[in-house]
């Protein structure tokens, strides 16, 4: 059984995040910047190529087992944009939330289809060439909806109606879309995996 695994990521949040879920398997998450880890690119098309490259980059810079998401939302009527290009769908200078939401607004404003989906894509490698990186999946689904709405989440959750619960990811307890959302059940499926394996 595994006892340590290196997060690519320096996304202090989801450090948290990993942390606390993995600490209840006696499994000890640790940052990728304590090895001194440079960024990884993400040229790919798609999120299961994305988080396969960060995990072997971060596990070739620390020596450990390495894990890395890759996550973004899909609209349906965009033909799966922004997807991978989520955290910087309307540019980089800066990377902006409300920037990125209100280009999605407007590009899905003349279509009736508003359906769209949250995916997270985790992979673990146990080292840089392992050949059978275990890999989960989450997808999240709901409705595109023009208003913002809550305070909660980040990203795309103003926007991210959810028809079961009567409002947006961003108006949901933050407990309740830690049980529900995308990255919660890809990780519910990591976990199970990793205990088979």
């Amino acid at each position: 059984m595994l006892s340590q695994i290196v997060l690519a990521s320096n996304n202090a949040g989801k450090l948290r995040e990993f942390a606390a879920l993995f600490a209840a398997h006696r499994i000890q998450i640790l940052p990728q910047s304590a090895f001194n880890t440079p960024e990884c690119a993400e040229p790919y098309g798609t999120f299961v190529e994305n988080a396969l490259a960060k995990a072997r980059h971060a596990s070739q810079h620390s020596g450990l087992p390495a894990l890395a998401d890759d996550s973004g939302i899909c609209i349906n009527a965009l033909g799966g944009a922004p997807g991978v290009h989520s955290a910087r769908y309307a540019g980089c200078n800066p990377k902006s939330d409300a920037a990125n939401n209100a280009k999605a607004s407007a590009e899905l404003a003349p279509h009736a289809d508003k359906s769209c989906y949250y995916v997270c894509v985790l992979v673990l490698v146990r080292h840089p060439n392992d050949p059978q990186p275990i890999i989960a999946e989450g997808i999240w689904r709901g409705q595109w909806q023009p208003e913002s709405a809550g305070e909660h989440g980040f990203g795309y959750d103003p926007h991210f109606y959810l028809p079961k619960h009567g409002c947006t990811a961003a108006q949901l307890a933050p407990e309740i879309k830690n049980q529900i959302s995308h990255r919660a059940q890809a990780l519910q499926i990591l976990l199970d995996k990793i205990r088979a394996a």
